[in-house]
């Protein structure tokens, strides 16, 4: 019927855009729960520098490309501080009490980010094994996978 012949071509292409997709979803995952954890970026408190290949793939999740800008201090940055100051000097000159600033806790949403992260790479893992154990022409299941890493890498070249 047209109806299975239909069903059977979409499995396919759903199989194949799947499996070309795999390496990706899984840099995504990866180098994402990395961000989470905020491990891509030098922190602003102590002396923890994010090794090299940490910053470039996660510039290269965010930005499409591995080359990490050096980060100078900008000068809106002092300007924006000097202008909160003077918001607090007139609350001071006011009498007026300061507001009290909101705290929020972030780790409940990064741990779940995190979870998430590693929830994608373990269920894009064991389909990419289940989809080769079951796949019924390896070679062209293995080239599709293959050209999911190669297209990519290539493409960094440009």
């Amino acid at each position: 019927m047209a109806t299975n012949r239909l069903l059977k071509s979409l499995r396919t292409l759903h199989l194949y855009f799947g499996v070309f997709t795999a390496p990706a979803l899984l840099f995504f995952a990866f180098t994402g729960g990395l961000q989470s954890l905020s491990l891509h970026e030098a922190s602003r408190v102590g002396d923890y520098q994010p090794p090299r290949w940490l910053a470039s793939i996660s510039h290269l999740h965010k930005k499409q490309s591995l080359d990490v800008p050096v980060k100078r201090r900008s000068r809106n940055a002092s300007v924006s501080k000097q202008g909160a100051e003077a918001d607090v000097m007139s609350a001071r000159a006011a009498d007026k009490p300061l507001p009290a600033p909101r705290k929020r806790n972030p780790w409940p949403m990064k741990v779940f980010f995190v979870l998430v992260s590693l929830s994608l790479l373990l269920s894009t893992v064991s389909g990419v094994y289940m989809g080769w154990r079951c796949a019924r022409n390896r070679r062209r299941y293995g080239a599709a996978l293959f050209a999911g890493v190669a297209v990519p890498a290539l493409l960094l070249l440009f």
